[in-house]
């Protein structure tokens, strides 16, 4: 069912909307695009399914060469990868994604859209991504970011067959066809015909490619020529594409700016094919469409073009855009009036914020906020009206050429202001796979527009424009400059566990601490703390005064009201109750140098880990890798926990370094290496060496899994093994023991079949597929008819000391409270201690 999103057309006039928190003009270049831009009609949609999919070099010929409009629909948001940064997974890896996009398409100069779909992990074929994927409603999400953006060509990243090496990637061609086939039938979900038209698009055509050892290009298919050299840019566009994939930090997904000209193929999936050219049968100019009149006027525009002064453009531009504005496809005339406005403000060189001292406001509070103003053109800009969200100024100001104005007032943020976070978080999935939203028409959106503007109305010659500015928070950073970044509305009282997990034995009490933090300048004299399990109240207490912003709140649920509880994973939730009002919000705050802040907020949650679980260590080396939890869950377990550096290896100088490097690393029970260490650790194979040596005295190394891409050493273990793409996806595959004496499986935790039941998302990944003789495989376990793999734990005896090799996910199950997967790897780091 669609509910209507608040409308771009207010008060006769369009709105101009900056997805930044400043509107800021265009370098001449980027203007002198977006008029070519403008002249094009037709539009392209790039598909497939997570963020790094995207051809960015053909998406950056699309538009800085042909001059398309040009869009990228992700349909997931990359929730179910790897995190290279840090130790986020899931929804705030979906959000970190999400925006590693947004700053790839300011390179490349494409639009970004998603459907619903959540990242569930990897899938082998579409039939087990369409048991976690519901296959209507992702195609009903396609067909409406197709019936929006209107495009032209449909080009899929991935074939639906095996060919795609994931279930998910094959999964995106279906549905790309399918919505390609429904877009244009007023029978098929005509709800969205209350907000949009039908499209049918001329084609859809895929992408094809040479990864790794797959070649599916043939000499019979439509190909074309990209990566030329673009004088604007000072690069050719693949260079470009290397730039903005790079963006992916996350993923670690760095690319090689490759200069040069290069061949892309393209096979027909669905339309009317096409012979010669991506846009063969389409309508390409406004000439053709029946409107001469503005070609005639754009070509003028373009070659009158003044790079060193844009602003001689203003009077032709300004009569063009009644021409737009008299056109009767209402869809046509808004989007390009959208982009044509654009251009006008960024010829008279308009900059707009509104921006105040700090990051975080409360709803009903008042704060002060700057209206910074200027425009460089001799024509001036004449600023009529300004409404500062509930009040409303009228000013009728020139805006002298190159002079900044400022103008203060307090504003009082609304009292309903919704928090700020993504609109596709604010509400929780209606399934494991699939992401509920508030509003149906924010679907395809990678945000949603700020809904705390200061509008303006602004004049140029005879023209009136309504520009929004975002309320901001500015700051001078001393590094990076000025950082002005979206205003945060966050919650009066937030409430939050000091840890995310806690571990309990049976028969002990439980010492729980949680953080109420007050963002208002209200004072709260008195609250109730609620602890509650599956809606029943475990525990709680009065509180009798908040002392200051911040206060600790420690607590004792006793061992008689765990003992009640047959559970081994207890999630409890929080709650806070002052004055009538219930907290029970933490915020999520994810900060990293290539992104702005980002925020949402989470129930007040922890997990807590109950049940008979040892570990005999207490002193444990650990090499990072790709970030993960597993250094902080060992602390909370109390164990030590050092992040060994190169210090710890050499030791000191004077002596030789292999006796500093065992006489250091000989005071850990164990080491163990962080997921992917030898993809992100460049020192690693300095220090194999020392590690081999440890293990060979009497040490016990823990190993979790790599990949084979961007190796820093070739041979991780003492004796030979090889790393394939095998993995084990279904949570619940059955595991067989292969030696249930096997002491990495007695001491000292028994583990039986049970401590693998609720494991989430996949068993593991990249399982050896070859091995030395001297390892022993532990497990056996596969996906449905699918072979056996044995490769999930190798385990080598080497000196006095043992080598562990693990590609299980560990580093999923462990933050996700799973007590079976925490018995077993406290086995692995036990080892030498039976």
């Amino acid at each position: 069912m669609f509910k209507k999103v608040s409308t771009v057309f207010i008060l006769g006039f369009y709105t101009v909307f900056c997805s930044g928190q400043q509107v800021r003009p265009s370098k001449s270049s980027e203007i002198y695009r977006e008029l070519k831009t403008l002249k094009q009609l037709p539009k392209v949609l790039y598909l497939a399914a997570h963020p790094d999919d995207e051809n960015t070099g053909l998406l950056s010929w699309l538009i800085n060469d042909q001059n398309v409009e040009t869009g990228y629909l992700s349909l997931t948001r990359g929730d179910g990868g790897q995190n290279l940064l840090g130790t986020e997974q899931g929804a705030a890896l979906g959000l970190i994604r999400t925006h590693e996009l947004l700053e790839a398409r300011k390179l490349d100069g494409a639009q970004q859209f998603f459907t619903r779909a959540i990242d569930f992990g990897f899938s082998k074929n579409t039939t087990d991504t369409f048991k976690q994927w519901d296959e209507n409603s992702i195609t009903a999400d396609v067909v409406w970011v197709i019936r929006q953006f209107r495009p032209d060509v449909i080009i899929c990243r991935f074939p639906p067959t095996a060919a795609a090496g994931h279930g998910q990637h094959a999964a995106s061609a279906v549905v790309a066809e399918k919505a390609f086939r429904l877009a244009g039938d007023k029978t098929a979900f005509p709800d969205q015909l209350k907000y949009v038209n039908v499209w049918q698009p001329k084609r859809v055509l895929w992408n094809t490619f040479r990864f790794g050892g797959v070649n599916t290009t043939a000499e019979n298919q439509l190909k074309v020529t990209v990566g030329q050299y673009d004088a604007q840019l000072g690069m050719g566009y693949g260079e470009l594409a290397g730039l903005s994939r790079s963006l992916h930090k996350s993923q670690g997904a760095g690319t090689q700016s490759v200069a040069g000209i290069r061949t892309e193929y393209f096979t027909h999936v669905a339309g009317e094919p096409a012979k010669a050219t991506l846009f063969d049968g389409i309508i390409k100019t406004w000439t053709s469409q029946g409107n001469a009149d503005i070609d005639q006027s754009l070509d003028k525009i373009i070659s009158a073009f003044n790079f060193n002064n844009p602003e001689l453009s203003l009077p032709a531009l300004l009569a063009l855009r009644k021409k737009v504005m008299a056109l009767q496809d209402s869809a046509l005339r808004k989007d390009k009036i959208k982009s044509l406005d654009r251009i006008i403000l960024s010829c008279a060189g308009f900059m707009g914020e509104v921006v105040t001292s700090q990051p975080e406001a409360v709803a009903g509070d008042h704060y002060h906020f700057r209206l910074n103003l200027i425009a460089r053109a001799v024509n001036p800009v004449v600023l009529e009206n300004v409404k500062w969200l509930s009040q409303s100024e009228s000013f009728n100001r020139k805006l002298s050429k190159d002079s900044l104005i400022t103008i203060e007032h307090d504003i009082q943020i609304p009292a309903d202001a919704a928090l700020t976070e993504p609109y596709w978080l604010s509400k929780p999935a209606t399934n494991a796979a699939t992401f509920s939203v508030p509003d149906d028409t924010l679907i395809g959106l990678p945000e949603a527009e700020s809904p705390l503007n200061v509008l303006l109305d602004l004049k140029i010659g005879s023209e009136k424009f309504q520009v929004k500015l975002p309320l901001s928070f500015k700051k001078l950073d001393p590094v990076r400059g000025d950082v002005v970044e979206a205003l945060r509305i966050v919650p009066a009282l937030e409430l939050k566990f000091a840890q995310p997990l806690y571990l309990v034995k049976e028969n002990e009490d439980l010492h729980l601490s949680l953080n109420v933090k007050v963002n208002s300048n209200k004072q709260y004299t008195k609250g109730v703390l609620n602890l509650m399990y599956n809606g029943e109240r475990l525990g709680g207490t009065d509180v009798s005064s908040l002392n200051g912003k911040d206060t600790t709140i420690d607590y004792i649920i006793p061992k008689d009201k765990l003992a009640t509880i047959h559970s081994s994973r207890l999630p409890l939730d929080a709650s806070f109750v002052a004055d009538g009002v219930t907290y029970n919000k933490k915020q999520v705050l994810i900060q990293y140098p290539h992104l702005p802040s980002l925020q949402y907020f989470a129930p007040a949650t922890v997990t807590v880990m109950k049940g008979d679980i040892q570990a005999k260590v207490k002193k444990v080396g650990y090499i990072e890798g790709a970030g993960d939890f597993i250094p902080d869950f060992l602390r909370i377990a109390g164990i030590q926990v050092d992040v060994l550096k190169d210090g710890d290896f050499y030791g000191n100088p004077n002596e030789p370094a292999e006796n500093n490097s065992q006489n250091k690393l000989s005071q850990y029970d164990a080491i163990v290496l962080g997921v992917r260490a030898n993809n992100t650790e460049k020192k690693l194979g300095r220090w194999m060496p020392f590690l081999w040596s440890y293990v060979k005295g009497g040490g016990n190394l823990v190993m979790q899994y790599n990949t084979n891409q961007d190796t820093t050493v070739d041979q991780l273990g003492m004796y030979s093994f090889s790393i394939a793409n095998k993995r084990v996806t279904e949570e619940n595959a059955a595991v067989r023991f292969l030696n249930p004496n096997h002491k990495l499986l007695n001491f000292p935790n028994k583990i039986t079949s049970d401590d693998f039941k609720g494991w989430v998302q996949e068993c593991g990944a990249y399982f050896p597929s070859q091995w030395d003789a001297a390892y022993e495989p532990l497990f056996e376990m596969h996906d449905t008819d699918e072979e056996p793999l044995q490769g999930s734990t190798l385990y080598a005896r080497y000196g006095k000391g043992n080598f562990i090799y693990t590609p299980l996910a560990f580093f999923r199950q462990l933050p996700a409270g799973n007590v079976g997967a925490a018995r077993l790897f406290f086995n692995f780091l036990s080892a030498q201690k039976n």
